[in-house]
């Protein structure tokens, strides 16, 4: 991104081919790199998560959500490095995340820099969860992926976590500390370096991935200021979204089953409310694409246990209430059906 872009009509920066497909290649800038640096072979990693290494050339280019998740937790395993995405979002400097980056640095004040990401974040990435909320003196700033194909994330929570961070520290200096930084995801084993990284307390199990900021702290005004350049930069990024697909009904239930799960069963008649559809509606429509509720909230817990499994730190008593089991035995039961073994034993 340059100054002379001011010269240009926004139209002009986007191919007429182009349209954001899920996340902006930008997010993934020097993926290629830092996974070598790690220790990694490149190649694997992207083959293994089906991306096409030339779509990372571009920013404005763009990834399949699912894939763009998917690489970062297997940069993870192949690297042997668990904090993958923790690394990968501390160095990530805002001018390298593309048009969303530049729409924090072009805002007048840190505040409005926040707001203008959260609003427009959507633009940048599909099926996700970015707002702020008003705690009175101190803003909270959520963010969560949302797609039903997505239930393994944590390394791209930490990354964004970190991308957010690096933003505010543009303004407050590199060793700036927020109020407090949530996670979503079970405490990592090496936990302790996150609260090191972020100079705060860092909880896990949260609701959302979340930093929390004073009001005070977000008055400062951003030194890149540029109001011009900002509505240049929003223009094309409306451009890069004008033929975006919607994510699809088997999807959306997956997402929502996967947030209820942590409350216990998942409710057909509620996730049909909240989808907007009645539950006679949603079952119709499932059954058209040959799937049935209790299938998808069997498919998603099985996806979720091969994950949590993996996860040594989570004790299997957890584990039962992650997938939304009021008891242990029934997790044992699923188990066996879904892997022929108990889950101490595949632990083992």
């Amino acid at each position: 991104m340059r100054l002379d872009m001011l010269h240009l009509n926004p139209a002009h920066l986007v191919d007429s081919n182009m349209c954001n497909q899920g996340v902006l290649s930008a997010a993934a800038s020097g993926l290629s790199e830092f996974i070598r640096q790690k220790g990694a072979d490149v190649d694997r990693v992207l083959g293994i998560s089906g991306i096409n290494p030339e779509l990372l050339i571009s920013p404005t280019l763009s990834l399949q959500l699912p894939n763009y998740c998917k690489v970062l937790e297997q940069a993870a395993l192949v690297s042997g490095c668990d904090n993958f995405g923790l690394h990968y979002g501390q160095q990530f400097q805002p001018k390298s995340l593309g048009l969303i980056g530049y729409i924090g640095l072009c805002s007048n004040t840190l505040e409005s820099a926040l707001m203008n990401m959260t609003n427009n974040f959507y633009l940048h990435q599909k099926d996700t969860l970015n707002r702020m909320v008003d705690l009175g003196d101190s803003w909270r700033i959520d963010y969560q992926v949302q797609h039903g194909a997505i239930l393994t994330r944590r390394q791209d929570a930490e990354l964004t976590m970190g991308m957010f961070m690096n933003v505010i520290r543009e303004v407050m200096g590199p060793h700036y500390s927020p109020r407090a930084i949530h996670f979503e995801h079970t405490r990592p084993e090496f936990w302790q370096e996150h609260s090191k990284l972020f100079n705060a307390p860092v909880y896990f199990d949260q609701p959302f991935n979340s930093i929390i900021i004073s009001k005070k702290d977000v008055q400062h005004t951003m030194p890149g200021r540029d109001s011009i350049l900002l509505t240049v930069i929003l223009d094309t990024l409306h451009l890069l979204n004008r033929a975006s697909p919607s994510q699809c009904l088997a999807d959306q239930v997956r997402s929502h089953i996967q947030l209820e799960l942590s409350e216990g069963e998942p409710n057909l008649e509620k996730i049909a409310h909240d989808i907007g559809l009645t539950s006679c509606t949603l079952t119709r429509r499932l059954k058209n694409e040959g799937l049935t509720f209790t299938h998808l909230v069997d498919q998603v817990r099985c996806e979720l246990a091969e994950h949590y499994i993996k996860q040594k730190n989570i004790p299997i008593s957890e584990m039962a209430f992650l997938l939304g089991y009021s008891e242990v035995s029934a997790l044992s039961r699923a188990f066996k059906r879904w892997f022929g073994v108990t889950p101490r034993q595949l632990r083992h």
